[in-house]
């Protein structure tokens, strides 16, 4: 189980979660090398159905070692917050945070698929996660958002630094040769360094780091 610290009630408004953001913002920690080895990471994401609020958030729990699938949790809910650029953490948090409350184990690491520190306010969902649950978190994002980058070498491995002009706030990684990259930033608690490292590690086959893609896997299945 994933003990969540409640620091504050859902948002009514876009008002609401914005100052959740800024005031919880503070409260994460990026100077952290985080952990060099783990026996246990967690994968969170959420499907959507088509054309409706109904979503299925999903956290799933491997061994790091052997990419096995230990533990898993899935919520089905309908997103009562709207769909907000910069505040879509707050449609997935709900029931994310109840999937994690569902785990049987406690993870060394969790990856988010989202932004952490690749956010506006330098507050994506991975670092909300991290701050909830006081975690290391890292997030992987499929997508830059709004930042800028250049095309890392098409070697696994190589990076380049995603900008907010000239602010680094993560990096386009490629965990597959010649295979567009993905993009990741800090979360909570872990530092740019080590959180791709990881990434890297989780990814011996797919774009995606095996977290990740198990959980997009089981929130695409119908409950």
């Amino acid at each position: 189980m994933v003990f969540v610290n409640r620091l504050h009630e859902w948002p009514e408004s876009a008002e609401e979660a914005v100052a959740i953001q800024e005031r919880l913002r503070p409260l994460v920690v990026l100077n952290e090398p985080g952990p060099d080895e783990v026996e246990l990471v967690a994968g969170l994401d959420v499907g959507y159905a088509k054309d409706t609020d109904d979503l299925m958030a999903v956290a799933v729990v491997l061994s790091a070692s052997a990419l096995e699938v230990v533990d898993q949790a899935v919520v089905a809910r309908r997103a009562t917050f709207p769909y907000i650029p910069g505040l879509f953490a707050f449609r997935e948090l709900p029931p994310l945070v109840e999937a994690l409350e569902r785990l049987r184990t406690t993870p060394d690491l969790i990856l988010c698929d989202g932004y952490g520190t690749a956010h506006p306010r330098r507050f994506g969902l991975a670092c909300h996660v991290g701050v909830l649950t006081g975690l290391p978190t890292i997030g992987v994002a499929k997508t830059p958002f709004l930042f800028d980058h250049d095309p890392p070498e098409p070697k696994r491995g190589a990076w380049t630094p995603l900008l907010d002009t000239h602010e680094i706030v993560g990096r386009a990684l490629r965990t597959r040769s010649t295979v567009k990259p993905v993009f990741v930033s800090q979360g909570n608690r872990i530092g740019l360094d080590n959180a791709c490292r990881h990434v890297l590690r989780l990814a011996p086959a797919y774009r995606l780091p095996e977290p990740i893609r198990q959980a997009d896997r089981l929130s695409r299945t119908p409950t």
